[in-house]
């Protein structure tokens, strides 16, 4: 069978898969489920064009890493076919742990990270190819003893940020994200076993950090989105309170486990059954449920319900300090008189506060380096002549509420408290 298979892209052409074992994980159902994951989670009630998914990302992440291998090979770097099978490897299933909706559930369902559960389904899968991604692993958890290799899956520059960049600004619309994914890849070089960039390429990753900050808070962390989030989170609250109550709430079975249970990272190793319904989870199971929950007789689950799947979300406002407690309170107080509720601690069902955080690039982290012609290398920081990475550098903090837009008029007298 011809495993070499093409991939027309939207965003790169088209895709090869270089090595068959790719082709066979692609193949595979733990891969095929990040088609009915959303790379931007809820951000297509904002940008509709938004609805690319896991699968598609990890897939250019894919092509890039090709890229990237070949630049370096053609520089006399020592890139075995065993390590480019491996690393290929390494970032097309670098994802592979997403639930639903991408981040925005990822505490929601389970308390474990996605790296985690990325490497549990990789040991998994590993088991079943024979070992065949030993080194795949141990490059994704930087023990491969060429550490560039990991630094290309996992670095403030590598293959998956070059690709999501650049893929939800073709999707969102946002043009302000378009990076020279291209032009980086042809810059990038190694020494002492770092991953570097040559100095001609100093202006394609000023813009790239630039497209970082602005895509982060224009598209990531745009407040619309954050809205709907924040109820898709306390909808499933809601909807796991009721059960521990004794209460008939609808979900799939593999949904309903997650429900009734909050497993650790232990639980995942300890019982097989966990990850086997996570993999079966995706972003289908969670709206089918709250399609059902607008008619549940809960007011509360099914008012969120209702709110969220007719895009009839709260309102958010943003601030640079910290939300004052008399303006919760005094929203609350309103929401409960509304809706008729009859407890603060119900009404936080609806009214709820947050902070959010954005640095487009961390000193403290594995840092860019720049390679200029006579060896010297720079960190970007002090490299560029036009970036404030004081402020690309700096984590820059807001903080928000939501509540419900219906009881505004009840707000009047509170407008100046914000």
């Amino acid at each position: 069978m011809n495993k070499r298979k093409i991939v027309n892209d939207p965003v790169h052409g088209f895709i090869k898969v270089p090595y068959d074992l790719l082709y066979d994980l692609i193949e595979h159902p733990y891969f095929q489920r990040l088609r009915r994951i959303k790379q931007l989670g809820l951000t297509h009630l904002v940008y509709p064009g938004a609805m690319h998914t896991r699968f598609q990302h990890a897939m250019g992440a894919m092509h890039l890493m090709t890229s990237a291998v070949e630049t370096l090979q053609a520089k006399g770097l020592e890139i075995t076919e065993d390590e480019s099978q491996a690393v290929h490897a390494a970032i097309l299933l670098h994802d592979i742990g997403h639930g639903p909706f991408s981040h925005v559930l990822e505490h929601s369902l389970v308390e474990v990270a996605h790296e985690d559960i990325s490497q549990m389904m990789m040991h998994k899968l590993n088991h079943e190819f024979n070992g065949q991604l030993d080194i795949a692993i141990e490059i994704f958890n930087n023990t491969y003893p060429k550490k560039f290799l990991h630094q290309l899956v996992s670095s403030q520059l590598d293959m998956d940020r070059l690709d999501y960049l650049k893929r939800d600004s073709f999707f969102s619309g946002v043009s302000e994200g378009v990076i020279g994914s291209d032009r980086i890849i042809k810059m990038l070089h190694v020494v002492d076993d770092k991953l570097v960039i040559e100095s001609k390429g100093i202006y394609s990753i000023e813009k790239f950090l630039v497209a970082r900050r602005l895509m982060y808070w224009q598209v990531y962390l745009h407040k619309t989105a954050l809205a709907a989030e924040q109820m898709l989170v306390h909808l499933l609250k809601r909807a796991r309170k009721l059960i521990s109550k004794g209460e008939e709430v609808f979900a799939p079975p593999h949904l309903l486990y997650f429900m009734e249970n909050m497993p650790r990272l232990d639980d995942f190793y300890k019982n097989e059954s966990v990850l086997t319904n996570f993999t079966m989870l995706d972003d289908d199971d969670i709206m089918c449920s709250i399609k059902t929950w607008t008619q549940h007789p809960d007011v509360i689950l099914s008012t969120l319900a209702q709110g969220f799947v007719n895009r009839k979300l709260w309102r958010i406002k943003i601030s640079e300090r910290p939300i004052k407690p008399e303006v919760v309170k005094v929203i609350r107080e309103a929401t409960m008189e509304v809706f008729g509720l009859k407890s603060t601690k119900v009404a936080r069902y609806f009214v709820f506060s947050d902070t959010i955080t954005n640095n487009a690039y961390s000193v403290k982290d594995d840092k860019i380096e720049i390679l200029f012609n006579n060896n010297e290398l720079k960190d970007i920081a002090k490299a560029s002549d036009m970036l404030n990475l004081s402020v690309l550098g700096k984590t820059v903090r807001k903080h928000y509420i939501c509540y419900p837009k219906s009881i505004e008029d009840k707000l009047q007298t509170v407008k100046a408290l914000f």
